[in-house]
C-alpha cells in the first residue's frame, strides 16, 4: 500500500517505540525527531497493520485525533 495524497497538514514520521495491548484498544507511541505522539487506536488495527516496536509509520494528527499509517 502507499499513500498517494491525503489532507492532513501536521505528518510526522516516526518509529514505534512502544505499544500497549488491550482486549479493544492499544496505545501505540511514536517517536519522531520532535518528540512522542501518541495514539489510541484498536488493538485490530494494531494487528491489521502489522505494527510492532521498531515498525516506521506516520502519525496523522487532525485536532484531537492522531490517526497511523505503516510505511
Amino acid at each position: 500500500m502507499s499513500i498517494q495524497a491525503i489532507n492532513v497538514r501536521n505528518q510526522f514520521k516516526g518509529k514505534v517505540k512502544e505499544i500497549i495491548r488491550g482486549d479493544v484498544v492499544s496505545e501505540v507511541d511514536v517517536e519522531t525527531p520532535w518528540g512522542i505522539v501518541t495514539s489510541v487506536i484498536t488493538t485490530r488495527s494494531v494487528n491489521d497493520l502489522g505494527l510492532v516496536v521498531g515498525s516506521e509509520v506516520v502519525a496523522l494528527v487532525k485536532s484531537t485525533e492522531v490517526s497511523l499509517a505503516k510505511l
